[in-house]
């Protein structure tokens, strides 16, 4: 007897979601079309993909010649230059440093996904963490070789850089946002004319210019580390950009809210913290990790400013005599290390746009 109805549900439930799939590939003519082309494309490609990058790949090769005649994929580069491509020119022996300061980043992306700790403990967390970051990175303290910030490469650089970014620029945002909607005309001007000068101009040449001009600015005898001038140019350029999604959230929320705040008789501060900003923020969550993604994938340009991220390195890597045809399996390598960061990313914005959407706890 308890068999049947759990059959029936089971029988009802894949019926459902064969009538949306269906709905989804093949509702109409066009939708019809499209997924045919896209299954005949599949059928073309994908069985060469599979031979090119599995059947015939050299998982263990001296050199990219028996890669060649093997006729696959030489992911044996890979193997021979995993490290470097991920760490750069850091102290190879010191290398287990950048891997557990990659690993800490990962704990920390995943603490944000979870939402398990209160939004105090994971600020305190991520203040916690970077500063790990710091000391494994730089050493200098508790037995830790003393590491340049000139060999700090490859993927704790990129997520230093566009974490610190995102971390610096988002204060800044907030001020620019408020100061461009302010009555105030000399403090609106001056917010208008930083936003949209900075998101004018190239982020490569603003790059140069913090790299050979800021310098200029700074008192005789005091110089900045190449790294700390890309970490400051990446806070201001991000922070303009940061500072439209912010204003886009607040002109989105209705006029009402203001007036039900002062009804309350809460103040400036209090309206903003409690009323308007969460409102604001939840409404550009999709905005807010689009940036983040973006400058994630921007700091591949410090290349040009002589900073190693992983394509450098991989670049680097393919002037080796041995290997110098693998250049399809490094760049595919780095594509797949960007996309899996980026796509956990847009996996948290979803999580956390639906749980902050309305009506839910």
């Amino acid at each position: 007897m308890t068999d049947a109805p759990a059959s029936a549900v089971a029988h009802s439930a894949l019926a459902a979601a064969v009538r949306r799939w269906r709905a989804r590939l093949f509702g109409g003519v066009l939708n019809s079309l499209l997924t045919l082309l896209v299954l005949y494309l599949l059928a073309r490609t994908l069985p060469g993909l599979v031979e090119w990058a599995l059947l015939k790949a050299s998982f263990a090769a001296p050199d990219d010649r028996v890669c060649q005649a093997a006729g696959g994929a030489c992911w044996a580069f890979i193997g021979d230059w995993f490290r470097f491509i991920l760490f750069g020119r850091f102290p190879y022996a010191e290398q287990w440093r950048p891997a557990l300061v990659v690993l800490i980043f990962a704990a920390l992306l995943l603490a944000s996904f979870a939402r398990r700790l209160p939004a105090r403990a994971l600020a305190l967390t991520w203040v916690a963490g970077l500063c790990a970051v710091l000391v494994l990175m730089g050493g200098g303290v508790f037995g830790l070789t003393p590491v340049e910030t000139d060999r700090w490469n490859g993927l704790p650089l990129a997520l230093i850089l566009a974490v610190g970014g995102l971390g610096g620029g988002f204060p800044l945002a907030l001020l620019l946002a408020f100061g461009r909607r302010s009555s105030l005309p000399a403090v609106r001007l001056l917010s208008i004319a930083y936003i949209e000068v900075a998101r004018g101009v190239p982020f490569i040449a603003w790059l140069f210019l913090g790299l050979i001009v800021l310098p200029l600015f700074l008192p005789q005898g005091f110089d900045i580390a190449k790294l700390w001038r890309a970490e400051v140019t990446f806070i201001l350029f991000i922070a303009a950009y940061l500072a439209e999604v912010v204003r886009g959230g607040l002109q989105a929320i209705p006029r009402g809210q203001y007036e039900a705040a002062d009804a309350l008789g809460l103040g400036y501060v209090q309206r903003l913290r409690f009323i308007i900003l969460p409102q604001a923020l939840s409404l550009t969550i999709p905005a807010q990790v689009n940036t983040f993604i973006g400058a994630f994938k921007d700091t591949v340009l410090i290349s040009i400013i002589g900073l190693f991220d992983p394509l450098q390195d991989t670049n680097t890597a393919l002037n080796d005599p041995a290997w110098r045809m693998a250049y399809i399996e490094g760049y595919v390598f780095i594509a797949a290390l960007y996309f899996v960061f980026c796509y956990l990313m847009s996996l948290y914005s979803r999580r956390l746009e639906r749980r902050l959407a309305p009506g839910r706890g």
